[in-house]
């Protein structure tokens, strides 16, 4: 008998396919699908999730692989991953995470696809392999993503990570009825996980409907509870003094994780090691040191509305604006405390905690800026919080579409997948399209923000909102026709193509190469957009393109896609200089 949670999924997948412009595969969808559920490390954007999918023949019988070092996921631009990467840069026993997940739309669970994941796994983490070597077994993609997990292991060997190995065996079946000898093969991964290194610890689940089901109908909460010792209070808002016990179950999931998204607006990524979260640290663990809220600044949080009973608030919209240093540092020492001692002497001391009430975008937008101002923070960190990016934020909502200045809010609201647009995504497309240099949105998904100057080349006042508007929904249409039939493009080959695609639709509908966002005006206005017969003579033309030049140059598609010799050639051949 099907059961009531498989009749779920599948309506909602069938929703989701609805939403799309170019529906996927039916397996394709399962298999975004059941990443999207078994990755809960990072809160991970649909972009992300979908960009881990790696699809095609040869591939280990792996259909999802994700890199985290700590909560970050490691973009191939990551700092960890380049030549001068400087490991006294990470906090020392950071936890480095391979997560990989196998997706299938059988009912069942079967030892023959953990043996295949075991067999996999062997080869590709054994560091004395080549890459070379494993290209001739699995695809680019396999090879590439696993790539980043050993690379990032070597350069931090003299932090001592700790290793975590995690696999998600997926499929539409009943996990809690499967046979013995599955469960032996699961434990057995398990242990083959934990030797990959000394210290290292594997993980194993299987998800079957109802797992997923679950997962899929919970949504991240941004009403809170937060229990306090003393408040004052001035209006709305309010200044507590929050025992760090309490404070700690604010912050934490239920199954004891960060809730990351109630950092998404706060604009300091976690800094690790630094002179400042040392002194956190010495302050916690000494008996004789004054009030803990003496010595620490404390938190100060933004929320839409407080209701209070008794020495409780309960918050709505919380968002941790300043104090991202503070509430890492507090989570990771006591978490490492609470292995010898679940009772420390820490967790009953007090923090400061500021709760400011408002509603209105900029008045919190300038408490965000006024807050981390106080410390060094780079120019480019606070860019999320400028006026352009609100402006274009309400003009996408006008036209209902969304853009996710606060990561994963309007998906976390049910919004349309296909309509929600990340500020990576839509500075990706701006390159491509507006400045013509697609091996930058290929080769920097993650880093092509930090610099100031390129920033204000792609985000400015003097570019018209709708232009933005215009090139997310061009980027979207051309990723919907390479996900589709007749492109029949496997997931590296859309990772590698999409923007060198736009690039090359939007000059051919101007008749010349274009050098700056200004020029796409009139194709806004006029709701201009290629069509599908158009976007498949220029995939033609770009894929003899990339295949000339590997011959010449031997090197792979993922290789030259990220060169701007290539996009200098590739406009040449095409007439456009």
């Amino acid at each position: 008998m099907t059961s009531n949670d498989l009749v779920l999924i599948d309506q909602l997948l069938k929703q989701r396919q609805q939403e799309r412009v170019t529906p996927l595969a039916d397996d394709k969808a399962f298999e975004v699908f059941a990443c999207e559920q078994a990755v809960t490390l990072g809160e991970l954007s649909l972009e992300e999730i979908e960009a881990g999918v790696l699809g095609g023949g040869d591939d280990g019988a792996i259909d999802g692989v994700y890199v985290f070092l700590g909560e970050q996921l490691l973009m191939e631009d990551s700092e960890v991953l380049t030549e001068d990467f400087k490991a006294t840069t990470v906090e020392r026993g950071t936890r480095l995470t391979l997560w990989m997940v196998q997706a299938k739309t059988t009912p069942s669970f079967t030892e023959t696809a953990l043996d295949l994941v075991s067999s996999s796994a062997r080869r590709l983490l054994d560091l004395s392999a080549s890459e070379e070597d494993l290209r001739q077994l699995y695809n680019d993609s396999v090879v590439e993503r696993v790539g980043r997990f050993r690379t990032a292991l070597r350069a931090l060997a003299t932090r001592h990570p700790k290793i975590e190995i995690r696999f998600s065996y997926v499929t539409r079946g009943e996990a809690e009825t499967v046979n013995a000898k599955v469960l032996i093969k699961v434990r057995d991964l398990e242990s083959q996980f934990s030797r990959v290194m000394a210290g290292a610890v594997g993980k194993v689940e299987l998800l079957g409907a109802a797992e997923l089901w679950k997962r899929a109908n919970s949504a991240p909460s941004y009403t809170l509870t937060l229990p306090f010792q003393e408040s004052i209070t001035h209006g709305t808002s309010h200044i507590v003094l929050v025992k760090i016990r309490d404070y700690l179950a604010f912050l934490r999931d239920e199954d004891g994780s960060l809730r990351r998204h109630i950092f998404d607006w706060n604009v300091r990524d976690y800094q690790g090691e630094v002179e400042v979260n040392r002194e956190i640290r010495a302050s916690l663990v000494d008996d004789n040191a004054p009030q803990f809220w003496w010595l620490n600044n404390g938190v100060t949080i933004v929320c839409s509305r407080v209701s209070t009973v008794g020495k409780e608030h309960s918050l709505d919209d919380v968002q941790i604006v300043n104090g991202l240093q503070t509430s890492h540092t507090l989570h990771r020492t006591l978490e490492e405390l609470a292995v010898s001692d679940a009772e420390h002497p820490a967790l009953e001391r007090l923090l400061q905690v500021r709760v400011l009430v408002t509603e209105d975008a900029s008045v919190r937008d300038k408490v965000i800026r006024a807050t981390n101002r106080q410390t060094s923070v780079p120019v480019a960190s606070l860019h999320a919080t400028d006026e352009i990016q609100r402006q274009i934020e309400k003009f996408f909502l006008e036209n209902d579409w969304f853009y996710d200045r606060r990561k994963n809010y309007y998906r976390n609201q049910g919004r349309p997948a296909g309509r929600v647009v990340s500020i990576p995504l839509l500075a990706q497309a701006v390159m491509a399209m507006g400045l013509s240099q697609s091996h930058n949105s290929r080769s920097r998904p993650s880093s092509l923000l930090k610099d100031d100057t390129e920033y204000k080349r792609i985000f400015s006042a003097g570019i018209p909102l709708n232009v933005y508007l215009w090139l997310a929904r061009t980027q979207s249409e051309v990723d919907s026709f390479l996900s589709s039939e007749a492109a029949g493009a496997p997931a590296a080959e859309r990772t590698n193509l999409r923007f060198h695609l736009a690039m090359l639709a939007v000059a051919e509908l101007m008749g010349r190469r274009v050098r700056s966002p200004k020029q796409l005006k009139q194709l806004a206005a006029d709701d201009q957009h290629s069509t599908p017969e158009l976007l498949l003579g220029q995939l033609r033309f770009l894929r003899g393109h990339f295949e000339e030049h590997a011959s010449r140059t031997g090197d792979t598609q993922d290789k030259i896609a990220k060169r701007s010799d290539f996009v200098e050639s590739l406009l040449g051949a095409a007439g456009y200089l």
